[in-house]
């Protein structure tokens, strides 16, 4: 487990294993839920749902997992990477864009809101960014609320482009009605 401290009271720590994850998982459960339960997404996640999302992205061969965490294991923020040939309901959007065997998909990022404006957001994506394996990844594939919010300008910001290119996704809303909204494709040649 490699840890980097960001400020004085968070760190930015990668995990490798599940192992390593003992000591954050339920309060990552809580950030996770917390996390997409906010406008723009105001998805709602059981807990179960939210420990197979960071399960399936332990076992991802490949994946780059960093949690953000405030003193010795309260997650204040997470940010995934996985190969995007890993993940084939995303992958198919790009079939005859980006190469799938080589695009690393930066496939979630959260900060729970008395966090956010502090650059947490900022330096997981750059950590994500900079742990990518150049040998074998030529592109970063990522998706945004349609929204164009201030995640949209930030990853303008750090030299994605807008590639034009949308997907329906349907999720469970918070009251738990079920309905779509729309995600854009951002990329970046690395």
């Amino acid at each position: 487990m490699e840890t980097r401290t960001f400020d004085k009271d968070v760190s930015l720590i990668r995990v490798a294993s599940p192992r390593e994850l003992l000591p954050y998982r339920a309060s990552f459960v809580g950030c996770y839920q917390t996390v997409w339960s906010e406008p723009p997404y105001n998805e709602e996640f059981y807990p179960y749902e939210a420990e197979a999302v960071l399960r399936r992205q332990l076992q991802s061969p490949g994946h780059i997992t960093l949690l953000a965490v405030r003193g010795v294991s309260t997650v204040v923020g997470f940010g995934f990477s996985t190969p995007l040939k890993s993940r084939p309901e995303v992958a198919r959007h790009m079939a005859g864009l980006l190469p799938a065997e080589h695009t690393m998909y930066l496939a979630e990022l959260g900060v729970l809101r008395a966090y956010r404006g502090l650059g947490l957001g900022g330096a997981m994506v750059e950590e994500r960014i900079d742990a990518i394996d150049r040998q074998v990844y030529t592109h970063a594939l990522l998706r945004t609320s349609a929204s164009k919010n201030a995640g949209y300008e930030m990853y303008l910001s750090r030299g994605f482009d807008d590639i034009g290119v949308y997907m329906e996704v349907p999720s469970r809303r918070v009251g738990g009605t079920v309905r779509t909204d729309r995600r854009l494709f951002l990329s970046k040649v690395l």
